[in-house]
């Protein structure tokens, strides 16, 4: 078996309703079908209804129950950030390992922020940051103002130089051998900033954040946008073929959802073997998201894995895998203890603004 790096986990706070909840048969095939992507039409619901056997009227029922438990997040369009030009990196920082929260208030009241977790390392702060295409202060400025607001002792930072998988979906019927399992390699997704106008940013204005559990959940932002129904699911399906959209779907809370553990593993791979492995690690069910990402002197990992699991062991039999299947021989582990902060990014608000107008 591959060798493997596991660094004890801290004791510490986790958020609070991070108890999984009982779900039925039912639920675990809605929750499959709402996340691999809800449909962009007229009635959405009524065609995860067709799909699931049962009535449309069950599936919003169950969808509301869902969401009032906290165990769908939000049902919502996502838009890539990339394709919208913001600039964005994963970040690791070394902050006071006694007293993290103190530097979370301050990392997670940037906007650009929507994620941000400790994590069983002497870099223990990991948290994603994007800032506007028209930043004053961009990625560099910001995590300056950052690092001096926090006292972080080192900050690495972490972006994305070849994405080869970025899809959360929970695998809410399949076994810890499903997740295990390697599925079909994909080409790495292109990175490059699309083309958009005025009235793309208003129908991301308008149609961003929770979505309504109603049969026509496109019809309130058709009606702000002021066109028709078909109108706007037409723009939107033309977004999705840019890449500015890359999906609706419903986002979960993985604790609550049944899937307590998450490990990040990250690997050394020999460069020249990045190509060829980076798609077949993506490729195994439960691996959420794939990059690769630069290396340091006291950071030798060079392709990044977000594995999800309902246990620690469950996650670490999808890294076994990998590493068995691929004969990869180093990696560590790096758990999440505490989550500061998990949001889908606003686009082209004011916060960014104002953010930089109170700190930069």
């Amino acid at each position: 078996m591959a060798s493997r790096v596991d660094i004890p986990t801290p004791k510490t706070r986790s958020r609070k309703d991070g108890a999984a909840v009982a779900l039925d048969d039912l639920d675990r095939r809605l929750l499959n079908l709402m996340q691999g992507s809800f449909p962009i039409e007229t009635r959405p619901y009524a065609a995860v209804a067709t799909a699931a056997e049962v009535t449309e009227e069950e599936v919003m029922s169950r969808v509301q129950r869902l969401l009032d438990e906290r165990i769908v997040r939000q049902v919502t369009p996502i838009y890539d950030t990339r394709a919208l030009g913001y600039s964005s990196m994963l970040v690791a920082a070394k902050v006071d390992p006694e007293h993290p929260w103190r530097a979370a208030k301050i990392v997670n009241s940037h906007p650009g922020v929507s994620h941000n977790y400790l994590r069983n390392h002497d870099f223990n702060m990991w948290f994603t940051l994007a800032t506007e295409p028209d930043s004053k202060l961009g990625l560099e400025g910001t995590l300056e103002v950052l690092k001096e607001l926090t006292g972080a002792e080192s900050i690495r930072q972490l972006p994305t130089l070849k994405l080869f998988k970025i899809r959360m979906d929970l695998e809410m019927e399949g076994d810890t051998k499903a997740l295990a399992s390697e599925g079909v390699a994909q080409e790495p997704v292109e990175l490059a900033a699309a083309e958009y106008d005025e009235f793309d940013i208003a129908v991301i204005r308008a149609t961003q954040g929770n979505m309504e559990v109603t049969s026509e959940p496109y019809l309130l932002p058709a009606k702000r946008l002021g066109m028709t129904v078909d109108g706007l699911l037409e723009h939107m399906q033309g977004m999705r073929e840019r890449g500015i959209l890359r999906r609706v779907a419903a986002i979960l809370y993985h604790r609550r959802a049944g899937f307590s553990a998450n490990g990040m593993g990250v690997w050394k791979v020999p460069e020249e073997r990045i190509p060829e492995l980076g798609p077949r690690m993506a490729a195994f069910r439960g691996i959420s998201h794939c990059y690769e990402r630069p290396t340091y002197a006291d950071w030798p990992y060079s392709v990044f894995t977000m594995a999800h699991g309902r246990s620690k062991e469950e996650c670490d039999a999808v890294l076994d895998a990998i590493a068995d299947q691929l004969g990869i021989q180093e990696r560590a582990t790096l758990y999440s203890s505490t989550e500061f902060k998990k949001i889908r990014l606003l686009y082209f608000t004011d916060e960014f603004k104002q953010w930089e107008r109170e700190f930069g």
